[in-house]
């Protein structure tokens, strides 16, 4: 289960990520989620500290790309907004809706990483590929029926993941 399910680092936004400790560790790409991690659910508004955030992720010389299992329309609105690629109709956590994040950045699953607030799409997908995976807190409890139903499952998951915090196995990476 901690093989696939387990992120390498968990935290409560993308805001809170450490771009300088993340270039450190040789990340140079971030294939994103789109609801409840970039945006709230549903929604093609993108906040202003996450228009901020992705300004400095470009300015230091990361890539990004949004995977997301929207439709293109929905997704493309963001994207194009944020000056980043985009896969849509992602199929995740299928391994290739991961590749093709990969390819349209053209980087290697050593320097990239997943970000994403679902255990059973973005974490599971990203560790199906070896890729270094990054678990967010969602934006806004608003989310679709069948994500609804998948948190009553993370429950027992997020709670290994908190004991595995504690004991200093997640969240290493970004510890001085």
């Amino acid at each position: 289960m901690k093989k696939y399910l387990f992120p390498d680092v968990y935290v409560d936004s993308i805001l809170d990520l450490p771009l300088d400790k993340l270039y450190a560790h040789g990340i140079r790409a971030f294939i994103l989620d789109l609801d409840n991690t970039v945006t709230e659910w549903n929604s093609q508004e993108v906040r202003s500290e996450v228009v901020a955030w992705m300004t400095a992720v470009k300015a230091q010389g990361f890539k990004a790309c949004i995977a997301s299992n929207n439709g293109r329309e929905r997704v493309v609105s963001v994207a194009e907004g944020l000056g980043i690629p985009f896969v849509s109709k992602a199929g995740k956590p299928r391994r290739r809706a991961f590749q093709r994040a990969l390819q349209v950045m053209g980087s290697s699953p050593e320097e990239t990483a997943v970000i994403g607030d679902q255990i059973f799409t973005d974490i599971l997908g990203g560790n199906r590929l070896d890729l270094f995976t990054i678990l967010v807190v969602p934006i806004n409890k608003r989310e679709f029926i069948g994500t609804r139903v998948m948190r009553k499952f993370e429950i027992m998951v997020l709670r290994k993941i908190r004991q595995a915090i504690k004991r200093g196995d997640i969240n290493s990476v970004l510890q001085d």
